[in-house]
């Protein structure tokens, strides 16, 4: 279906991250430049792939050789997000594909999406659940249903496996803005953009000031969502979005059930998942489309700034936003 795009890709990270995106880009006959930072992260990197990268970082690279890309890849750490597409930026990059939620906070975010706008270049956030074979059945669903009235979403984390991870500093503090949000943002993509929320958050973790989330608002399409979550108790994540005909349940994410008017009972949907069993689940979609500037279904740096304020209320809780 998008076999042979023939782009030239700079890849920023050698990561776990960086060995999904280059198993895409390879089955998209592209021709990637691989950067990573540590001689141990270009080892397993290479172990893993077959293929080197090159180390000592992105700035001696950019430095050191002639910027000639269709397009650059960002897969490295959250802390090291917004620093790394300014630099690409400083560079001549026009056209980006940053790994989720695009930087550390929302104040990284919003100067990503003011510096995009002076550089007049495209910056987009990969969010790749949007591209799931689960999510893509389920807007054919909501399109031939007249539309989204309702939705509902979990985001529980469990607390008891994150306390032990070692991350960069600040990375757990903005574990909702840098995790959670992969449902959060699902949700409002395939349920309407948010306009009005009242929030709601309490609770505490050792390593988190919050722990408990529950809130409910109105989209600009006039459709009503709720949520909740709690770290501190038993969950996972989900999302159900209901339309005049169909309840449609994601629980997990990448399955899909559907309930239909008139009836209890629950079915789970038929859907090709082939290509979600041979990538990272929605990266191989989201990549080529991302090439090909098929872009309508992205999550754009300028929204992903204006999304941060709504971010930061479900995080904060106990107040309520008119956008």
């Amino acid at each position: 279906m998008f076999d042979n795009l023939n782009k030239k890709v700079l890849l920023v990270g050698a990561g776990q991250m960086g060995v999904d995106y280059y198993k895409v880009l390879k089955a998209l006959n592209c021709t990637t430049t691989i950067i990573g930072r540590g001689e141990n992260s270009a080892k397993l990197f290479e172990e893993k792939t077959g293929i080197s990268c090159i180390t000592g970082g992105l700035e001696t690279f950019l430095n050191q050789n002639e910027i000639n890309f269709d397009a650059a890849i960002i897969a490295v750490g959250m802390e090291q997000l917004g620093q790394t597409a300014i630099q690409l930026l400083n560079s001549g990059f026009k056209n980006i594909l940053i790994e989720k939620p695009a930087g550390l906070n929302e104040e990284e975010i919003t100067e990503l999406a003011n510096r995009s706008n002076k550089h007049e270049a495209s910056i987009f956030v990969a969010y790749n659940r949007r591209f799931y074979a689960s999510v893509l059945k389920a807007k054919e669903i909501i399109e031939l249903d007249g539309g989204v009235t309702s939705f509902n979403f979990e985001f529980t984390e469990w607390a008891h496996v994150i306390e032990p991870l070692i991350k960069a500093n600040g990375v757990k503090d903005k574990w909702l803005l840098g995790n959670s949000t992969h449902v959060i943002d699902l949700a409002f993509y395939l349920g309407g953009e948010p306009s009005e929320m009242s929030c709601y958050a309490g609770g505490k973790l050792s390593w988190h000031d919050k722990a408990i989330y529950s809130g409910a608002g109105i989209c600009e399409n006039n459709a009503l969502f709720s949520y909740q979550a709690n770290w501190n108790a038993p969950g996972r994540w989900g999302l159900e979005v209901l339309t005049k005909k169909s309840r449609l349940i994601f629980r997990p994410l990448e399955e899909l059930k559907i309930q239909l008017i008139g009836s209890v009972s629950v079915s789970e949907v038929e859907i090709d998942h082939e290509i979600d069993k041979n990538y990272k689940a929605g990266l191989f979609i989201q990549t080529a489309k991302f090439l090909l500037g098929e872009t309508n279904d992205f999550q754009t740096i300028q929204k992903q700034a204006k999304m941060c304020e709504f971010y930061n209320q479900i995080a904060k809780g106990n107040s309520i936003v008119h956008a």
